[in-house]
């Protein structure tokens, strides 16, 4: 991660200690109240690195149910969100690697926007927007899939060129390149549509 970033924000709630020793517990109520408090944002990150909607679902259960099984790991330092998001995105791109050894191909149509975080973090994007979140959202969507890729793991959840490099198989000067490129092609969507609304 960048210097002084972390995946997630929030301290530990009363809450949140609720839901996590009763998920530790095994008890389906809190487990229940967990993925329905975080099922929103966590949705919001699958979707962003997966092809549609339907494969942005089967990510957000499979993640789940890992959140499930190693909540007992989880020690309390740190964001809970954020630990909960570091799955998300594990598994998301773990999901990116099997589709790309059995050469599936990129479904680049713009889905439903769910993505609820872009416009609390578009001062770190590097693309200069007053759009709102839903269409920024929609953008990314239409990027090939290695740029977004890149750029949701940059821009949006503060992964390094490095450590995008060492999860997606590629040179880190390849990461640098198609971070450039996605924000010149978001740049110039952007400028289209503030074209098309005056």
């Amino acid at each position: 991660m960048k210097t002084g970033q972390s995946i997630g924000t929030n301290m530990l709630s009363s809450e949140d200690l609720q839901l996590i020793d009763g998920c530790k517990s095994g008890k389906r109520q809190f487990q229940n109240l967990l993925y329905q408090r975080y099922f929103r944002r966590m949705f919001a990150v699958c979707l962003r690195y997966s092809n549609n909607q339907v494969e942005a679902e089967d990510i957000l259960q499979e993640a789940f149910v890992k959140v499930f099984r190693s909540i007992s790991s989880y020690t309390g330092n740190g964001s809970f969100e954020g630990w909960i998001k570091r799955i998300m995105i594990n598994t998301s791109l773990t999901q990116y690697q099997k589709n790309k050894k059995m050469g599936i191909s990129v479904d680049l149509e713009i889905v439903e926007p769910y993505l609820s975080d872009v416009d609390e973090k578009a001062d770190q994007t590097g693309v200069a927007t007053s759009l709102s979140a839903d269409q920024l959202n929609g953008l990314i969507q239409k990027l090939p899939e290695g740029y977004k890729h890149v750029f949701s793991m940059y821009a949006l959840d503060g992964f390094t060129h490095q450590e995008i490099a060492d999860s997606l198989g590629i040179n880190i000067n390849t990461s640098k390149s198609q971070l450039s490129k996605a924000r010149r092609y978001l740049q110039k969507e952007i400028e289209k549509l503030t074209e098309n609304t005056r």
